[in-house]
């Protein structure tokens, strides 16, 4: 599908590490995607849609290609482009797709290891005990 190779692609360029993922890493990544669109309302969801066929297919004008197509360098330059858009609304879109991306990588049940992230099990008891002093 198209739409997984280029959050594959984005993926790559947002959290570099995740260009490292296997097969099932990268599968667990784009359900966890999946899931969180799919909860959404239809007009965001309508809204991510568009959004990443604007930031698939812009890059044509200038490089005759999609951004999934492109080197890793002119991928960048073109998320740069996206990033300091002068309107809102195409910077927002970005952090919108960026914030997506970064909940598919880091919201896998391995991903915590990966980073050395080792939360409490009983975090909430711990706060309380804290609360109560």
């Amino acid at each position: 599908m198209a739409e997984h190779r280029l959050l594959v692609s984005l993926a790559a360029r947002i959290v570099p590490a995740s260009a490292a993922l296997d097969g099932a890493g990268r599968a667990e990544m784009l359900a966890l995607i999946d899931d969180t669109v799919a909860s959404r309302a239809p007009a965001m969801r309508r809204q991510f849609h568009a959004f990443l066929a604007l930031l698939r297919w812009s890059p044509v004008l200038r490089y005759l290609r999609p951004i999934d197509r492109l080197d890793g360098s002119r991928q960048d330059a073109v998320l740069r482009w996206f990033q300091t858009h002068p309107l809102q609304l195409i910077r927002g879109g970005l952090w919108g797709v960026r914030t997506i991306v970064l909940l598919g990588v880091y919201g896998r049940p391995d991903a915590g290891s990966s980073i050395a992230y080792t939360p409490s099990r009983n975090g909430n008891a711990v706060l309380h005990a804290r609360a109560r002093r």
